[in-house]
């Protein structure tokens, strides 16, 4: 009997001790392996849902979207208004008033001078002192003027009337003009002071000295003609229409660029063809010594 129930008891602690032992090593295996295994699933899941399934959040979309807007303002940025066309400029302006109307004129020139095209016919250049912007057919004295470079506004009382480009004194690119009423009365292109589709013709030689400029417009001689001494000093100039010369065409000294005849031709195109007069004549001094019907100087001058 009491091997029996020794060996009861026995049995009994065994059967306590391994049960006890078998159950806290399986819950505590068991948590574990559940808690590691939906880590897991989570991370699976996430990734999936964040790469397939789930919409980005309004938080990310708009940190997208600025991101990207950023990098579209960065292609679109406006080109800087310190400089045109590789050159650092400088803006000014003018206003005067001239009878009841207000002239505002804005514009942009060089710092630092640089002579403008020896060849150019007219070049543009503002005086800081008198505050006012100037054309000139001779040289531009580098102490004293600012060269105009870079877009060039007009306004009469608000209202836009000229507006275009230079280029180191000379117009450059689209010029246009507008009445008071805003329409657009006349349109240019220029290519660096002369009209863009114009045929250049040079001396003989590697220099490129140039000895004409022949202005066209839809195919045919239209606008302001040059021809030039080969020292570059202009020869002639004048103005063609539908391919006739009209108005004043005037013939140069070869020197400082003085006048030394003057002869006038119909006044438009569709004027009656005629014999070009002579209208004035100076000598190489730049004196009159002819006007028609005014004064005649020229025995003087033999």
């Amino acid at each position: 009997m009491k091997h029996s129930l020794r060996f009861f008891l026995y049995g009994v602690a065994v059967w306590l001790l391994a049960g006890l032992s078998g159950c806290g090593s399986a819950k505590y295996n068991s948590d574990y392996n559940l808690s590691r295994a939906r880590e897991k699933e989570e991370a699976k899941s996430g990734v999936v849902a964040d790469a397939d399934t789930t919409k980005p959040s309004l938080e990310k979309s708009l940190a997208s979207e600025g991101a990207e807007g950023q990098k579209e303002q960065r292609r679109k940025r406006k080109p800087s208004k310190r400089y045109f066309m590789g050159e650092k400029v400088t803006r000014g302006f003018v206003k005067v008033k001239q009878g009841n109307n207000e002239v505002l004129e804005t514009f942009s020139y060089l710092p630092e001078f640089k002579e403008p095209d020896p060849y150019a016919p007219e070049k543009y250049f503002f005086d800081p002192k008198k505050k006012k912007v100037y054309r000139t057919r001779s040289e531009v004295d580098p102490d004293k003027y600012k060269i105009l470079h870079g877009p060039y506004k007009k306004k009469i009382n608000g209202e836009v009337v000229e507006e275009g480009y230079f280029y180191n004194g000379t117009k450059h690119l689209r010029w246009e003009r507008y009445n008071k009423n805003g329409i657009l009365i006349a349109k240019e292109h220029y290519e660096k002071g002369f009209p863009r589709d114009a045929v250049v013709k040079y001396y003989d030689g590697g220099d490129k000295k140039i000895k004409e400029v022949i202005p066209y417009a839809y195919g045919e001689v239209q606008g302001m003609y040059y021809r030039f001494y080969e020292n570059g000093q202009v020869e002639w100039s004048g103005r063609y229409e539908k391919g006739r010369k009209v108005g004043v065409w005037i013939k140069h000294y070869d020197f400082r660029n003085r006048r030394h005849y003057e002869y006038q031709y119909p006044k438009t195109a569709y004027d009656a063809p005629a014999e070009p007069y002579l209208l004035k004549q100076y000598d190489r001094h730049g004196t009159l010594i002819y006007e028609k019907d005014k004064l005649d100087k020229r025995s003087a001058q033999r």
